[in-house]
């Protein structure tokens, strides 16, 4: 095992690493679609209810590996489509990259809305009442009043979809981006005897990602938990 860590350590890390990045801005960008989305679907205008609505419907029953395919080929070269500097060296990893970040983003928002959804049902409808009665557009009730609650109680789900989201990184390796998985698979193909090994160090790469945003979000979700 010594032997094949020594031989996977130099690949090891540039493909965590990247893996980390994928995680770290899709789920930036998830969390404020996720949110758009989220009081899009309690909105008081009712077309804004049915886009959101479809939406989160849509995109949750469709398959990860379809999205980010129709990213690379629908964005991309159907669309013409570019998120890198063309006349650069690495233009298609970096474009690649990119693109795979708008497909996770796409996909993890609209389990971000729901996440978030559900945090507003905990949230006293009364509340909403007492701020219209003050005045309080929908926009001021919303940002003011429901959402940073709505935020505290959807903490652990919110927590479970970046854990999901870490875990469907994977899925990038479909458009070439060298995250730890496409790693994994090309050191199969060189050391296909070596296959229980293999799987051994990347499981515990994933888990050593996982796990302290498991046990980091529920010591959060503790500590802001609403007192009742």
């Amino acid at each position: 095992m010594s032997s094949m860590w020594n031989q996977l350590g130099p690949a090891l890390w540039p493909a965590f690493w990247l893996t980390i990045q994928l995680t770290f801005w899709s789920a930036i960008g998830a969390m404020i679609l996720g949110t758009i989305l989220t009081a899009m679907r309690v909105s008081p205008v009712s077309v804004l209810r049915r886009i959101s609505t479809s939406y989160i419907t849509i995109v949750r029953n469709t398959p990860l590996t379809l999205i980010i395919l129709f990213c690379s080929f629908g964005l991309y070269q159907n669309l013409g489509l570019t998120l890198a500097n063309r006349e650069s060296p690495t233009f298609i990893v970096d474009n690649n990259f990119r693109l795979a970040i708008v497909g996770f983003t796409i996909y993890t928002a609209a389990f971000v809305a729901e996440s978030l959804r559900s945090g507003i049902n905990t949230v006293s409808f009364g509340q909403a009442e007492a701020a219209r009665s003050l005045g309080l557009s929908f926009s001021q009730t919303f940002s003011k009043i429901i959402f940073p609650q709505a935020l505290r109680a959807a903490i652990v789900p919110l927590g479970n979809t970046l854990i999901a989201l870490t875990k469907n990184t994977t899925i990038a390796s479909a458009i070439g981006v060298a995250e730890a998985s496409l790693v994994m698979k090309s050191t199969i193909e060189m050391h296909a005897s070596q296959l229980f090994i293999i799987f051994l160090i990347f499981a515990a790469g994933f888990v050593a990602l996982t796990l302290p945003m498991g046990l980091g979000l529920g010591k959060l979700s503790e500590k802001m938990a609403v007192k009742k």
